[in-house]
């Protein structure tokens, strides 16, 4: 498919809105008229000037079908509101060609609920769901969700300070690797050799970022190990690595202390007992599924049974902060299946619960599936009357057992076009999630594809640094890793014109180891 704009540079939204409906298609954006003799299914949009008003045209050919939309405004309402108006008449055209109505309107990025945030924010909450509703086209459902979230996180945002950071340390070693996984995580066969330089080399880098955030008067508020799957590591690595945060950081202002422990196989008694002795105060244990057949046909080789094995022993160490992930429209899966799911996570009672919907990204094995295939595609992936089924029933159900959403996010190429919602026993929010996905203070991330989110204190401004993908890039090039932190104090000293007083007295101790998001803003 070729998508034509014609005198204006609307690439990234209009792109992206056509990806809503056609997924796994290649959309090809031409900056020019197309040539008369032009075959094929195209999508043609245009801005014209005429006199003080902007012209706008969306103009599309299916299977030789023709339909056309314009609109007119006034050029003193600017570009960006151009950019939306053309974003409308292309979506309602795309809707009725393809019959399928996309939730979550024009919206494109990945945190919808920072936007209704900023809307609220800045004109009330009534204002933001209008401007949801009547200018972004949401559902009336996803606006309900939206509102929710901003009232849970709203305490918790608050809570941040300039000199606010959080620490994300990466371990990118899985098992195995799930059919629908796109993220960079080896597996055992192909990278276990590596885990031991690999922790010894993170514990360098936890070292180099505690003295830097030290220097700078930062005060760390969460801590989140996540992967890949951190319980990989050996109890010998885990621990070291744990060890390194504790030495090196002061956690008397920490909120929260996250490990995932998502693959069942992975947790151990003794992996638990180091996440406790350590400080941990929160796991993520996650089934995806309570189906085996389910869980064959993803490519996890645990079963139900060891899920619930895990969670039980975490359960006698006095874990009382547990959080499962569950995914919505996994292959092979049922309305019944998923429904099945649910029910025996709420008899668990978990702190919280975070919902997946299936998300086919490009570079899973899944993916390569469907391309071959054609499985999966329609429906789900085009239509979503069998993502909102699953949805609706784990809404419900959240909701009966007393759970709220806290926060969510969105990805390409989501099932249905839906999104990711985290749901949690009120009280327990988690932490790093909201304070991640709201973008409100600065991240420092250590390990292979971690990314450092330096946020301006007081400002909006955020600059990435980003590490090594590959573990075996992380070690071999890991001398470079360590000078590109150098960037977070240049980014403090050029943002603030100095560092905050140093606050930390009580962990002055030695080393034991020597977006884009939604623009739309009105």
């Amino acid at each position: 498919m070729t998508l034509y704009l014609v005198n204006h540079r609307f690439h990234y939204e209009l792109e992206t809105l056509c990806r809503l409906f056609f997924p796994f298609e290649k959309i090809t954006a031409v900056f020019s008229d197309p040539e008369a003799f032009q075959t094929g299914d195209i999508i043609v949009t245009r801005l014209e000037l005429n006199g003080d008003k902007y012209v706008i045209y969306a103009d599309l050919r299916f299977g030789g079908e023709w339909s056309s939309a314009q609109a007119d405004m006034n050029t003193s309402e600017g570009l960006n509101e151009c950019e939306r108006v053309m974003a409308v008449l292309l979506f309602r055209q795309l809707v009725q060609f393809c019959k399928f109505t996309p939730r979550w309107g024009i919206l494109t990025g990945v945190r919808p609920a920072k936007l209704f945030a900023r809307l609220a924010s800045g004109q009330g909450s009534e204002a933001a769901r209008w401007a949801f509703s009547e200018k972004l086209l949401v559902a009336p459902e996803k606006i309900d969700l939206c509102a929710q979230v901003n009232e849970r996180q709203a305490p918790v945002l608050a809570t941040t300070r300039p000199e606010s950071f959080s620490l994300y340390v990466a371990v990118p070693f899985c098992p195995t690797r799930c059919r629908y996984c796109s993220f960079v995580s080896h597996t055992v066969e192909r990278a276990g050799r590596l885990t031991e330089d690999y922790a010894l080399l993170l514990c360098r880098e936890l070292e180099t970022t505690a003295r830097i955030a030290k220097e700078l008067g930062l005060r760390l508020e969460s801590v989140y190990i996540g992967g890949g799957t951190p319980t990989f590591l050996s109890v010998s690595q885990l621990e070291r690595v744990m060890v390194a945060i504790s030495v090196n950081f002061d956690l008397a202002h920490a909120a929260e202390y996250t490990v995932e422990a998502g693959r069942p196989d992975t947790v151990t008694a003794e992996k638990l007992e180091v996440i406790k002795r350590q400080g941990g105060v929160r796991i993520s244990i996650n089934p995806q599924t309570l189906s085996d057949s389910v869980l064959a046909a993803i490519g996890r080789q645990h079963t139900v049974a060891e899920f619930y094995q895990a969670f039980n022993l975490a359960r006698r160490l006095e874990f009382c902060n547990i959080n499962t992930d569950i995914i919505a429209g996994l292959p092979t899966d049922t309305s019944e299946g998923f429904s099945q799911t649910l029910a025996g996570l709420f008899e668990l009672a978990p702190e919280s619960i975070t919902v997946h919907t299936l998300a086919v990204k490009k570079a899973s094995f899944l993916a390569g599936e469907i391309g071959k295939s054609g499985e999966y595609t329609d429906p789900p992936l085009r239509h979503n009357a069998q993502i909102n089924r699953y949805l609706a029933l784990a809404n419900h159900g959240l909701n009966q057992c007393g759970y709220v959403p806290y926060y969510l996010y969105r990805q390409s190429k989501t099932a249905g076009n839906a999104e990711n919602v985290g749901w949690c026993k009120p009280g327990r929010e988690g932490f790093y999630n909201i304070i991640m996905m709201e973008e409100a203070h600065t991240v420092l991330a250590c390990g292979a594809g971690a990314v450092t989110k330096l946020k301006e204190p007081g400002g909006n401004r955020i600059e990435r640094i980003f590490n090594y993908k590959y573990p075996y890039e992380y070690i071999s090039r890991f001398d470079e890793i360590l000078r590109r932190k150098e960037k977070i104090t240049e980014f403090y000293k050029k943002t603030q014109g100095t560092v905050f007083p140093v606050r930390f007295t009580p962990m002055d101790r030695e080393n034991d180891f020597g977006g884009k998001y939604d623009r739309f803003i009105f």
